[in-house]
């Protein structure tokens, strides 16, 4: 028997990655706590198991005494004598115990902690396999839809794993049976296994998908800076490259517009702006503005991060952008607080001193 349960615990090891002795000890302490709810003894009885010698040992610890007020915990002297003809009154002596009396008790401890050992290193490796898809994108089937929440289920490594509403591009039907390209998020652990956290508005799916389209990006020559989006919308991301000679804005979007043409057509028709990325915050913001011309930028002298742009009259509305949306971006991908002003310094009905201003 005792070859066969080493041989058990030597084959999920393997198989399952659970440490033999890790198991062995947890093992040891439920046979412990099960001798001592079924046969007695004290709080030190002894439980000893051997892989290397294949020895399995229970014994009872008992209290040597004249008289038995707790026979759990106590034996008379005269029967502590078969165990240790040396024991004194007030002595411990050890009380082993044959198969068949702790036999069906170990076997039922060690089956509950194996399973148990089972489900927690198969969550293990679940949390692992999708630890390693963190911040990473997934292609995965669509399996149903909610038609009252909205929530769509995908299948991701053979699990259903939930697409909230709140995370899916605003407009956007999803259909049973077609793939969709999400951005894991987070992993998280849980009681009923790992829960994977995905997103279709996350900037990092934008990032993710330029990695995938842009060569230049891949073997790190271009680096994306910074993303500001608003999913479904519009999305403003800076680049730069490490090599004068290679156009980093020109990269990603490709010969003829194709690299950011198949990223747009994957997010529905939302808008991306790339612009180049510039250390100098004059340059940077100037392009952070675009579709607008910029006439000037004037940095805030006491460091604050905040600065006034002028654009030409005829462009205030494109540098606000519709509802303040391409100036707020600007502001977001910079993270400076932009005062956008007319070059005029009249503010007209349609485009009110106040909206110029984006946070």
């Amino acid at each position: 028997m005792n070859t066969e349960f080493f041989e058990a615990l030597s084959l999920l090891e393997k198989e399952k990655g659970i440490s033999r002795d890790a198991l062995i000890e947890k093992i040891k302490g439920a046979i412990a706590i099960a001798i001592k709810r079924d046969v007695g003894g004290t709080d030190e009885n002894v439980v000893e198991i051997d892989p290397d010698s294949g020895r399995f040992y229970v014994a009872v610890r008992k209290n040597a005494v004249k008289e038995v007020e707790d026979p759990d915990t106590e034996i008379l002297l005269q029967d502590a004598y078969q165990y240790d003809s040396s024991v004194q009154e007030g002595g411990q002596i050890e009380i082993p115990l044959e198969t068949k009396d702790f036999g069906r008790i170990a076997a039922q401890a060690a089956k509950h902690v194996i399973r148990q050992g089972i489900r927690e290193a198969e969550r293990g490796q679940l949390l692992q396999k999708y630890e390693d898809k963190k911040f990473e994108i997934i292609s995965a089937p669509v399996l149903k839809v909610d038609p009252v929440k909205g929530n769509v289920t995908l299948e991701i490594e053979k699990s259903e794993t939930i697409l909230p509403k709140s995370e899916q591009i605003a407009g956007e039907v999803l259909r049973e049976g077609e793939r969709v390209m999400v951005y894991v998020v987070d992993v998280v652990a849980a009681e009923k296994g790992p829960r994977i956290m995905i997103s279709r508005t996350h900037p990092g799916l934008v990032k993710r998908l330029f990695e995938m389209q842009t060569p230049e990006i891949k073997d790190g020559t271009v680096e994306i800076k910074a993303i500001a989006r608003e999913a479904g919308s519009r999305t403003k991301m800076a680049v730069w490259s490490r090599d004068e000679d290679v156009d980093a804005v020109g990269a990603c979007i490709g010969p003829k517009g194709s690299r950011v043409s198949a990223i747009v057509e994957e997010l529905g028709g939302e808008k991306i702006d790339v612009v180049k990325y510039s250390d100098d915050p004059q340059q940077f913001i100037t392009a952070a503005l675009s579709p607008a011309d910029v006439i000037s930028v004037e940095v805030d002298p006491e460091g604050a991060k905040s600065c006034k742009a002028t654009v030409p009259d005829h462009q205030l509305s494109l540098a606000i952008g519709n509802k303040g949306q391409n100036a707020r971006l600007a502001a977001r991908l910079t993270g400076w607080k932009i005062d956008i002003r007319p070059e005029s310094g009249f503010y007209g009905e349609d485009d009110p001193k106040a909206d110029s201003k984006e946070n």
